[in-house]
């Protein structure tokens, strides 16, 4: 396998960890603002406070890490990417800013208020919005260069229903993901009332999830063909992740097994995310960017490599770590430390 292979193979681990730390914590976001609009955060909010303490500093290492290995082992991508992404990158990081804002007065601030958890919610839902015209971009047809001038088409891009498709996926998504989370973290701190709730939330978002993954589908067969063919070949991918998505959904309804339905969860989105990162070979950027042409110098890429695996290595345990200490700890999930 080859250096090029194997970076896009450890970026795109990074990335799907990013997917499933942040979609938890964004979708945490919007049920919290939720549950205190509806008069239900005296049932949810405190253990989404619990999940959200220790964790909170370390959801943007994983995109930390792609963002900067991206443009370490594709230079070129800086070039393309940096332009287009100029408006919806500027929006997306401001709405972090606004989230990091919150946090720290949440942590710190002497009381709630009602804006900050509005504004908590509301970015919980747009951040994975505007970071999603990324993969609508890589699909082509969307950006131009023209005399070494590279441009967003707007109007396409607003007009496209693959776009609004994959915003839609990228939402639901977030709140199936994270009420699955939570309907498990409730489940571990033998929070009853919390988890009756969060769990009807896991089982109302699990149908808009495949629904918004299928409409996706139909509307890459019908802008990027040729994505489409090689997604159908790895078919049996396709065919894992709605499999797990089936258990996750009878795990949920049933009401047992919290912790193997929310697994279930995570395999049916590693294997839809890989099969569409598969698909989407040779090229990062349809088609002005390709894995083979656009790699940095096999030196570089090599040191790359090791430097991230060695990350990637030193992370895990990290995490690992993280998760005993305070995520499933006994007492720590029960409110007792």
């Amino acid at each position: 396998m080859s250096y090029e292979l194997i970076g896009i193979s450890v970026l795109w681990i990074f990335l799907y960890g990013y997917l499933v730390v942040a979609s938890i914590d964004f979708g945490a976001g919007f049920f919290a603002y939720y549950a205190k609009i509806t008069k239900q955060d005296h049932v949810i909010n405190k253990l989404i406070s619990r999940y959200l303490s220790p964790v909170w500093e370390v959801t943007n290492v994983f995109f930390v890490f792609f963002f900067v290995g991206i443009v370490g082992f594709f230079p070129e991508t800086a070039y393309y990417y940096g332009t287009a992404l100029l408006v919806p990158g500027s929006i997306a990081i401001v709405l972090l800013a606004i989230r990091g804002s919150f946090y720290a007065f949440e942590n710190y601030g002497s009381k709630q208020s009602t804006v900050y958890m509005f504004l908590y919610g509301a970015t919980g839902l747009l951040i994975p919005a505007s970071l999603s015209v990324a993969l609508t971009l890589s699909e082509g047809g969307f950006i131009t260069e023209e005399n070494g001038v590279v441009s967003l088409q707007y109007l396409e891009l607003f007009t496209s229903p693959l776009s609004w498709s994959i915003v839609a996926l990228s939402i639901v998504s977030v709140l199936f993901i994270s009420a699955s989370f939570l309907t498990f973290y409730a489940a571990r701190a033998q929070d009853y009332p919390a988890l009756n709730l969060v769990r009807k939330f896991a089982l109302f978002w699990s149908t808009p999830s495949i629904i918004a993954a299928l409409t996706t589908f139909i509307f890459l067969s019908q802008h990027n063909s040729r994505h489409y063919e090689s997604m159908l070949d790895l078919w049996w991918m396709f065919g894992l992740s709605v499999g797990f998505f089936m258990m996750a959904a009878w795990l949920l309804y049933r009401g047992k097994y919290y912790g193997m339905a929310f697994i279930s969860v995570m395999l049916q989105y590693f294997f839809a995310f890989f099969g569409y990162g598969i698909g989407h070979y040779p090229y990062i950027l349809d088609p002005f960017i390709t894995i083979d042409d656009s790699a940095t110098h096999e030196s570089m890429g090599i040191a790359l490599v090791i430097a991230f695996i060695g990350g990637l290595l030193l992370l895990i345990p990290s995490l690992i770590l993280l998760m005993r200490l305070f995520l499933f700890n006994a007492d720590y999930v029960k409110g007792k430390k």
